[in-house]
């Protein structure tokens, strides 16, 4: 299995074809729409859309949706994520009301909240981070949330903001293996990643981490990297498939089977683990709203 590297990959290389499982329908109905039309007029950003998530019919022909929040523009240059690396423009202190306006308007029942990484902030962005969850709940009491936040470059006070206005599930993904880290997220630090994990536990959170499968690692590599979150305090884990958002980004090495994906949801929950979501379609807000329970007794 080679190794892959942002600045190694031919230009040309031509892109695997995906295999059936992961063919999904494009995104239509009258709910889609909706929500699009309110993302719209509310000047709001949605990891759906950025991301390029392969979901993103499903989930918001639900009326549902990820909010990404701090602008669309990321301090950071992850070789595998589609949002635009370069200068955020300033932080928008409107923001966290407008998204508490929209998650009202969706009806929304659990709202998830992700955003850019925002290293320029002496706060990381977490002052907003916490301004957004309080609005929406002032707006929504009903509305239960999870947060899919950055590491805040090991800035623990500003972690601590997030602990305080406690969501019901708090999120930060591991991405990959120990080993592609500087390859795939060449600003992170996979043990500083671990390390959030294991604060969030300490603070009282339930906790939740994903990993992408596709571009490199191997199966021992994947079972230690799930053993590595449990032991720092994991509830939740997603595993999914790794798909190139365009030629400038990683390839794809290889289209891990679903039954792959089944056989380590067996081993997460023999692990220990309490919740494991895996799948070659599944993504960090997948099926977000199941994630506040326990997934042991499904």
């Amino acid at each position: 299995m080679q190794e892959q590297t942002v600045c190694g990959t031919p230009a040309a290389a031509p892109r695997t074809k995906k295999p059936d499982w992961l063919r999904v329908k494009l995104p239509i109905g009258e709910s889609y729409k909706q929500v699009r039309n309110l993302v719209d007029t509310h000047k709001l950003h949605t990891i759906c859309e950025s991301g390029n998530c392969p979901n993103m019919g499903e989930c918001w022909g639900a009326g549902t949706a990820t909010f990404m929040i701090l602008g669309n523009i990321c301090t950071r240059s992850c070789g595998f994520c589609a949002v635009a690396t370069g200068r955020p423009e300033a932080v928008d202190w409107d923001e966290p009301q407008r998204v508490a306006e929209a998650i009202y308007l969706m009806k929304v029942k659990h709202a998830v909240l992700t955003s850019v990484d925002r290293d320029e902030l002496k706060d990381g962005g977490s002052i907003i981070w916490a301004n957004t969850i309080k609005a929406i709940r002032a707006l929504n009491p009903d509305t239960t949330l999870e947060t899919l936040i950055p590491d805040f470059r090991g800035q623990w006070e500003n972690l601590q903001r997030i602990i305080e206005v406690a969501p019901e599930v708090v999120s930060h993904n591991l991405e990959t293996v120990e080993r592609l880290t500087k390859q795939v997220r060449i600003q992170a630090k996979y043990h500083r990643s671990l390390e959030v994990i294991r604060r969030l536990k300490e603070g009282g959170m339930r906790t939740k981490s994903g990993i992408m499968l596709g571009l490199g690692e191997t199966r021992e590599e994947v079972i230690q990297a799930m053993q590595d979150l449990y032991d720092n305090g994991v509830d939740v884990i997603t595993l999914g498939q790794y798909l190139q958002p365009t030629p400038k980004h990683l390839p794809v090495v290889r289209f891990v089977h679903p039954d792959e994906f089944a056989e380590y949801r067996e081993i997460g929950y023999a692990m220990g683990i309490d919740y494991v979501e895996s799948g070659p379609l599944v993504r960090s807000s997948y099926h977000a709203e199941k994630h506040i329970h326990s997934g042991r007794n499904k």
